[in-house]
């Protein structure tokens, strides 16, 4: 059945890694910004005895330098207090407020994570200005290139400076990074991860059009939709797509490919029919061949509520509900972890 699906919509097959990641940069997202020449850490702890005392909350202020250009930001890093070499979240977030209702951050913590927290916004806003936060530092006059960042390849950059940060500590173990993140913000966490090899494991909760739902043949939002609301995510070459599908040498199982050998978790919602559930669950079966025989691990049929597919490198869940990132989100995400450690 599912080979059936698949081969329905008619995707283009899997290349190497180098290869669809320069066509995923290229045609879709943009370059990332360069890495910093130098970058500078400010560590203040905001709050002692965070979570009943098992943690600390750090606001920690990054500074990065190229040459005369410096881009300053904060983020925060949620640091268990006993001692141990913590497993860490990279949790890129709508909300600068810890916790919120997307981090259930006390529950990390009691099971043996560590959390570092970047509120999207202090990187760039969510919106058409290029002249706003990294955007205004890397572009002149705002104005971009045909393969230059859209937003969406600029937070992923925010998000790889936490793990510059995440090295510069003992008591995080740079082996298991996890990169987090829910909507357009979970197609930022795959490309973080997609585009760092350091990231162990790249989760995306309803993250749909354009991040892990294949976009041939897919219902709710199209690459024309997303482009016309949405055109700053991503880089000038990509609104080509819109309304032309089919003619893309990539799909969006490039992006869940581009993560191998390294875990990939995916979180659907069985009523968030704008993210297209049956399109993220295809996308993880068509990447699945990157993997040898331990690649997606699932029964031939599409999922029902319920479902949690966890023996593969590629995981899958998909629950009741809406477009929101949940604590059943939360959970089924540790256990698969737990199921790979």
């Amino acid at each position: 059945m599912l080979n059936e699906l698949l081969s329905e919509r008619n995707l283009p097959l899997l290349q190497t890694r180098n290869e669809m990641l320069e066509l995923l940069l290229r045609e879709e997202y943009g370059y990332l910004p360069a890495n910093p020449d130098h970058i500078e850490w400010r560590s203040e702890k905001a709050r002692k005895n965070f979570c009943a005392g098992k943690a600390n909350d750090f606001q920690v202020t990054c500074t990065a330098t190229w040459g005369d250009k410096q881009f300053v930001f904060p983020f925060h890093a949620l640091l268990p207090t006993a001692p141990g070499k913590y497993p860490f979240f990279v949790m890129i977030n709508f909300r600068p407020d810890i916790p919120d209702v997307y981090l259930p951050a006390e529950e990390l913590i009691d099971h043996g994570y560590a959390v570092l927290y970047l509120y999207y916004r202090d990187i760039t806003a969510d919106n058409d200005d290029f002249t706003d936060g990294l955007a205004g530092v890397l572009y002149k006059d705002g104005k971009r290139k045909s393969a230059d960042p859209g937003k969406i390849a600029m937070w992923a950059w925010g998000m790889h400076r936490l793990l510059d940060y995440a090295e510069t500590l003992d008591c995080l173990n740079m082996d298991r990074a996890i990169a987090a993140g829910h909507s357009r913000l979970g197609k930022t966490a795959l490309l973080a991860a997609a585009t760092d090899e350091r990231f162990y494991c790249g989760h995306s909760n309803d993250s749909g059009c354009s991040g892990a739902a294949i976009s041939r043949a897919k219902i709710g939002e199209s690459v024309a939709a997303i482009c016309k609301k949405f055109p700053y995510w991503f880089c000038e070459n990509y609104y080509k797509y819109a309304e032309n599908e089919s003619i893309m040498p990539f799909d969006q199982h490039y992006l869940i490919a581009s993560i191998a050998p390294r875990l990939v978790h995916v979180s659907s919602a069985i009523e968030d029919k704008w993210a297209d559930p049956d399109s993220e669950f295809l996308a993880c079966v068509a990447a699945s061949s990157i993997y040898d025989s331990n690649g997606f691990i699932c029964e031939d049929r599409l999922p029902i509520p319920g479902d949690r597919f966890h023996e593969g490198r590629i995981g899958y869940d998909l629950r009741n509900g809406t477009h929101y990132f949940s604590r059943e989100d939360w959970l089924n995400l540790i256990a698969y972890l737990k199921k790979h450690e």
